[in-house]
């Protein structure tokens, strides 16, 4: 029989019975001793794990659904060379399901007073902060029969900010911003809106832009064009209570509020307008003031990054009143929140007034596409029971939406992939109207 490896040594040794022998003290005694012996000098030669020098470096932030790469740089002090199995730990919303195990084991070798850079590859699907645990170090002997281990604290955090993914409707919402700012042939004329320049009459011109002083000092008819008033304010306020905590799709509702707030802030701060950011349930969780406009989206998305629903109902009087101390002059009210009847009719409506008399106020709101889809069902027992049951809810989210829009609320509700661009949409109808 051929034995190879530490098969072979354990057999030299005398551990293996390679043939048939009667066991005996001094034979137990002379089997073991050179096996002690061996384990001994095999850890004397393995490198020692506490001397080891660990540092980290890479990606402090990332987009959930991209994937951080964390450097740890390993530095082996001692004159014997290190054969390891290293393990960096993360908490287990770090990596995608399945690949913990892949992405955080390494298997190293570090001469002596040499160092080595090992990459963690992270893939978070939560957001928030991150925060590396330990490094668990097994150190190895050169025949494997001893192993020393021990752990570093190593500390890092990687910041998974929200995704964005509304940011391919910006392009084709700037271009109607760019439409509503004069710069093409398209002119609009509202209560809110500033003289921009003067230039030829052409048929189909709203005749009450005419400017008989200029015509007058010409031979052709003047008009007056204008653009949408710029430096308005707009207060984004997402509502963190219960109701946001419901999942639609794969992901909570409140993810949701964050990626359409996200797009109206950029086209906002592009249009020359101020956006502030208020997130409240029965007390603040963030507040974005004050930022200038190439700073304002970075600055949302990191105080985004960090919330949480939570189970909480949410203080619509408190947040109202954190609403007026924030927006002190007339501003744009945002407010991203539920339909629900009950948190709306209960606590919302009974308050509205104190905004609506100094603000323009939106409410925009997440709808469930199953419900549309249940809606539709037809078939069996099962299926028509569920569609009545998806018609009496949308009835209902109807009723709440009227209730507002008669307190001159302007309403936004749509599916979690249509929110987004519909906020942006409805916010360029109230600039092109002058009514910010």
């Amino acid at each position: 029989m051929a034995l190879t490896g530490r098969a072979a040594l354990l057999a030299a040794l005398g551990t293996l019975p390679v043939g048939i022998w009667e066991p005996s003290w001094l034979g137990i005694l002379a089997v073991n001793a050179p096996l002690a012996l061996a384990c001994a000098c095999d850890a004397a030669l393995a490198a020692p794990v506490r001397r080891l020098g660990l540092t980290r470096s890479g990606d402090t932030s990332v987009r959930l659904g991209e994937t951080a790469e964390v450097a740890l740089t390993l530095t082996n002090p001692s004159g014997r060379p290190l054969r390891a199995h290293l393990r960096d730990a993360w908490p287990p919303s770090s990596w995608e399901p399945g690949t913990e195990v892949s992405a955080s084991r390494h298997h190293l070798t570090v001469p002596a007073r040499e160092r080595r850079r090992l990459t963690t590859r992270l893939r978070p699907t939560r957001r928030g902060d991150r925060q590396a645990d330990r490094v668990t170090i097994r150190s190895y002997g050169p025949l494997g029969l001893f192993s020393r281990q021990g752990s570093h604290k190593v500390p890092w955090t990687v910041r998974v900010l929200p995704p964005f993914t509304s940011r391919k409707h910006l392009p084709s919402k700037l271009a109607r911003l760019r439409e509503l700012d004069g710069r093409t042939s398209v002119l609009t004329r509202g209560e809110g809106t500033e003289f921009d320049s003067l230039r030829e009459y052409v048929p189909g011109d709203d005749t009450r832009s005419i400017d008989w002083r200029a015509t007058a000092r010409q031979t052709t008819v003047a008009v007056r064009t204008w653009r949408p008033e710029r430096d308005r304010h707009i207060l984004l306020i997402l509502d963190t209570g219960r109701t946001s905590a419901g999942r639609v799709g794969n992901a909570p509702r409140l993810d949701a509020s964050m990626d359409a707030a996200l797009l109206l802030a950029a086209l906002a701060s592009r249009a020359g307008d101020r956006v502030d950011l208020l997130a409240y349930d029965r007390r603040v969780r963030a507040l974005v003031q004050g930022r200038a406009a190439g700073d304002v989206l970075p600055s949302l998305v990191n105080a985004m990054a960090t919330l949480e629903p939570e189970l909480v109902e949410t203080d619509a009087r408190g947040l109202t009143a954190t609403a007026l101390r924030t927006a002190p002059r007339r501003s744009l009210i945002v407010l991203l929140t539920s339909l629900d009847a009950a948190p709306v009719e209960e606590g919302l409506l009974p308050v509205l007034s104190r905004l609506t008399q100094r603000h323009t106020v939106l409410v925009a709101s997440v709808a469930d596409p199953h419900i549309a889809h249940m809606a539709t069902a037809r078939g069996t027992t099962d299926a028509v029971y569920e569609a009545a049951a998806a018609a009496q809810a949308q009835a209902e989210r109807h009723r709440t939406a009227e209730q507002l829009r008669r307190h001159g609320v302007t309403v936004v509700d749509a599916t979690p992939d249509d929110l987004a661009p519909a906020l942006a949409d409805a916010y360029l109808a109230l600039k092109a109207a002058g009514r910010l």
